[in-house]
């Protein structure tokens, strides 16, 4: 530790709230490691005791609570100490700001870490990234975003928590759990990503469960590449992007294919909204978008106005999408509501659709021809149809900037957060059908 920091803990030892638990603090060698009782906990608050939130997570030990007062920090979170909770005091009025000048705002890369309650904006690259890749920590290899194209063996994070987040105006993605497992990310708000809102990556096992997120004005409001096995993505909001939702397989990340993901009880809508960053892939005007994806289960999802096609299930160019799953859905006022096109030679196999509501089919006849169960040697049937061209998108900078979001629940009195080594995976046969009053009560997208 640095003299600099060694003078701020000795200013700050005087001053933390102590808390006792039943936790292992201290057990990272800190300076003050011996002064404080054992089993001892403490809130480290900034300003107060320390004058930026990275100086009070670096004093951090498990078990311990940031706790960050109102205010526009202009740096660059590294938490780097196992069970940290960091923490705003009000999610609308702390912001990490990076300013256009730092490649992501929070960095989480220890497990047992939870980031909750603020607000990052504004960064080269991401919001807030989780990771257990090196390279990734180090800055990303040839800034690609976080794809781990070398000989880096795949390390997953094991266990994280985002909650209460919202992160806006990102020039790749909002929320990025990139090679890790074991997390949730629930009750944020992503908007403005130049690639996605919310991105999980490079995961299996995943045991993932991305729920009750609002994310829109985005290229895509969610994507999952090569994450597969216990991978939940259930009763969020994916409304008012370019693309809703993508699962999809990926050579630029390890792990391949992706497969096993269930996508439940979502409300899938109107992605097709001009005032959004344009992604590489050009993608506009879709719902859910499977691509070379396989295992995934579709349930209950309300899939609404999407002028290109509600749900896409496609092919790469040497990875099939092979038994998904399309049941219990309602489709309404999309261009096609399920659409099945293979460009390529590799098609898929074993995919099909049992009890949705909707319109139309490509090919015609999918409830007929492929109506679950089919074998899972079953040829996936192709087809085509005329696509609406996609309008330029703008800068990520020049998106929309959010409205007031739902605060942490007592986020100044309430302690440090002990994020489980595995989450608690949801009950499927319990998630709902999303009302369709959401589709006018629930309606948050801003474009001005």
């Amino acid at each position: 530790m640095s003299r600099s920091a060694l003078r701020v803990m000795a200013a700050v030892l005087g001053t933390l709230t102590l808390v006792v638990g039943c936790g292992g603090g201290g057990g990272d060698g800190g300076s003050d490691k011996g002064r404080r009782p054992a089993g001892a906990h403490v809130t480290i608050r900034v300003p107060a005791d320390a004058p930026t939130i990275s100086a009070a997570v670096s004093l951090a030990h498990s078990g311990d609570l940031v706790l960050v007062a109102p205010g526009v920090y202009h740096e660059s979170v590294k938490i780097e100490t196992a069970g940290v909770t960091l923490r705003g005091a009000s999610r609308d009025k702390v912001v990490i700001d990076g300013r256009l000048q730092q490649p992501n705002g929070v960095v989480v890369a220890a497990p047992g870490v939870a980031v909750q309650n603020l607000t990052v904006r504004n960064n080269t690259q991401n919001g807030v990234l989780v990771t257990g890749s090196a390279a990734a920590v180090a800055g990303l290899p040839g800034h690609s975003g976080g794809y781990d194209t070398g000989d880096e063996p795949v390390t997953l994070l094991k266990s994280f928590l985002v909650s209460y987040v919202t992160a806006t105006r990102n020039g790749l993605y909002g929320i990025y759990a990139f090679s890790a497992q074991n997390g949730v990310i629930e009750h944020s708000y992503t908007s403005g990503g130049a690639d996605s809102g919310i991105y999980v990556g490079q995961c299996k096992p995943c045991r993932v469960v991305v729920r009750d997120n609002v994310s829109e004005l985005n290229a895509v409001g969610y994507e999952g590449t090569n994450a597969s096995g216990d991978m939940y993505v259930v009763g969020n909001r994916f409304v008012g992007n370019r693309v809703g939702l993508t699962t999809n397989s990926d050579h630029q990340e390890k792990l391949l294919p992706q497969r096993d993901a269930v996508i439940a009880g979502n409300l899938i809508a109107d992605n097709q909204q001009k005032q959004t960053p344009e992604q590489a892939d050009g993608g506009w005007g879709i719902g859910v978008g499977v691509d070379g994806g396989s295992d995934n289960r579709f349930l209950r999802n309300r899939i609404t106005g999407n002028t290109n096609a509600g749900l896409v299930i496609t092919a790469t160019a040497d990875i099939p999408a092979n038994g998904n799953r399309i049941t219990d859905n309602t489709f309404t006022a999309n261009g096609v509501d399920v659409g099945w096109t293979f460009p390529t030679a590799t098609h898929g196999q074993g995919n099909c659709l049992q009890g949705n509501a909707l319109r139309t089919t490509v090919p015609a006849r999918l409830t007929t021809t492929a109506a679950c169960p089919v074998p899972g040697t079953s040829a996936t049937p192709s087809g085509t149809w005329s696509s609406p061209a996609a309008p330029a998108g703008i800068p990520f900078t020049d998106v929309a900037a959010p409205g007031p979001q739902p605060q942490f629940p007592q986020a100044t009195t309430t302690g440090a957060t002990a994020v489980p080594a595995v989450p608690e995976l949801p009950d499927t046969a319990g998630v709902p059908l999303p009302s369709p009053s959401l589709l006018a009560a629930g309606a948050r997208v801003r474009t001005s």
